[in-house]
């Protein structure tokens, strides 16, 4: 993921929900999410991860992050577009990952999905952000209880991805996936990742 170090992030106020027990939700609360992702492989692993969480805690899939990259060759398209059955065998059998039967074959469909994409002459990377006019919306929100589960944009982006044969695309995990890509910068305007994500943008 695209990372950027936060300057001395103990002293300062960050968002609740990243501000538990857990060290490795912490950082990623720090240093990744919100910040605009750009990359191709990138955001197709968070396109997946965010799908994988569905009816999970966000937190039991990122410590299975490592799993899944090695299971999934570190998301690449391509790669995951040609696995076949003894592949979706192999992945229902890694305790490394959530052994979901639908949603490993979600991820294999939406590479397939993504490499069409490519064939049409564009790109997930630049798909994605053509919903938000290539530039990262900048919400204003003073609490986590005024964040929304889905927007119009997001309910958008769903009925595009599902009609190009993308699965495990609801609105919500479009808009998590939005909020964690750094599509629209989320964080609380309190925390001290609102403004250093804009400058990431």
């Amino acid at each position: 993921m695209d990372e950027m170090p936060p300057a001395d992030p103990d002293a300062q106020y960050r968002c609740p929900w990243g501000d538990g027990p857990d060290p490795e939700y912490r950082a990623y609360h720090d240093r990744e999410w919100g910040v605009p992702v750009r990359d191709e492989r990138r955001l197709f692993e968070l396109l997946i991860l965010e799908g994988a969480q569905a009816g999970l805690s966000w937190s039991t899939i990122l410590h299975r992050r490592q799993g899944y990259r090695r299971a999934f060759a570190d998301f690449d398209p391509s790669v995951v577009a040609a696995f076949g059955e003894a592949d979706t065998a192999r992945l229902l059998a890694d305790v490394g990952i959530v052994r979901n039967r639908a949603k490993v074959a979600a991820a294999i469909g939406n590479a397939r999905a993504t490499l069409a994409l490519h064939e049409a002459g564009t790109t997930l990377a630049d798909h994605l952000w053509s919903f938000v006019g290539g530039r990262p919306v900048v919400n204003r929100f003073g609490s986590a209880g005024e964040i929304p589960a889905a927007t119009d944009t997001s309910s958008a982006m769903s009925r595009d991805l599902r009609r190009r044969g993308f699965t495990f695309v609801g609105p919500t995990i479009c808009y998590a996936l939005m909020q964690s890509a750094g599509l629209v910068n989320d964080h609380e305007t309190a925390c001290f990742r609102w403004l250093e994500v804009q400058a990431a943008g």
